[in-house]
């Protein structure tokens, strides 16, 4: 078991006085069998109310809202977690998906039909012409050498590339340019996946890296799969192998947009400014 400190401070400053309207906060790790929260507090100022919910995935989301108006907005979230996953590869699939293809059973494919929608149009096109070189049509593969393959490749021949521009690229905008962001990889695999006839979701969380002066952890992104017998398991394709002990998840969608950590508006004039720190360190 490790025990990490996770540190993420988002500040806004504004032109001006401006009306903060209510801002959705999704920094809480998810807690299950790996992942227990020891304390974890939130600073915000100017001071707000909030309301804790559960949202339909399961993740759960602080709403503040605001009473005064604020020249400057900081949301500071202090966490210490347990966690423990020594050996991500200790888990069984099912007998029949330990190949590919395989069919999920009716029962769960109701459920997972959302996180089995494929793309259409351009990226459908992109995705077809670069699967051939992963999986070829009719081949039989066991199911977590596939995956695995799937996220090596990703690695191996795309450029990571740290991009600051909100938003998600396109697989076939990944592809086409070569290069991504770690989300932007996730949702290349993640929607490979879903072509392939996987139940695939993203995810937002944190990575604990080796510190440095400049780097003492970060946001970060990956992409879960379901497996029969196994349950979602996380795959990354920005390192190119399983999630495992430093991989901290915090929130998980159906579609990467979905899970911001700080979602939120204000009315008031434009040129607003966002400055972003987060510190993982281990306890």
């Amino acid at each position: 078991m490790q025990r990490y400190r996770i540190l993420h401070r988002t500040y806004y400053n504004f032109p001006a006085e401006v009306r903060l309207e209510p801002h959705a906060l999704r920094l809480r790790p998810r807690e299950g069998h790996e992942l227990r929260i020891e304390s974890s507090s939130l600073t915000i100022k100017p001071p707000a109310t909030l309301r804790w919910h559960r949202d339909v995935e399961d993740n759960s989301v602080a709403i503040a809202t605001f009473d005064a108006p604020a020249s400057q907005l900081l949301i500071e979230s202090e966490v210490i977690i347990q966690q423990s996953n020594p050996a991500p590869l200790d888990f069984l699939i099912d007998d029949d998906a330990v190949d590919y293809p395989f069919v999920y059973p009716a029962d769960d494919k109701a459920v997972l039909a959302p996180y089995m929608e494929t793309a259409r149009g351009a990226d459908a096109g992109a995705l077809v012409e670069w699967l051939v070189t992963v999986s070829k049509p009719g081949e039989q593969i066991q199911t977590y050498v596939l995956l695995e393959r799937l996220c090596v490749q990703i690695q191996q021949q795309l450029t990571y590339q740290a991009r600051e521009a909100p938003g998600v690229q396109t697989a076939a905008q990944t592809l086409g340019l070569g290069t991504g962001s770690c989300r932007d990889f996730a949702c290349l695999f993640m929607e490979t996946l879903r072509h392939l006839g996987f139940a695939a979701r993203f995810v937002s969380g944190y990575l604990q890296v080796p510190p440095s002066t400049a780097d003492f952890g970060a946001t970060h992104a990956w992409a879960e799969v379901y497996l029969p017998g196994a349950g979602w398991k996380g795959f990354d394709p920005t390192l190119g192998g399983l999630a495992g002990a430093k991989h901290i998840a915090v929130a998980v969608a159906r579609l990467p947009e979905s899970v911001p950590p700080v979602a939120g508006a204000y009315l008031g004039p434009p040129g607003a400014t966002l400055d972003v720190g987060v510190w993982v360190s281990p306890v």
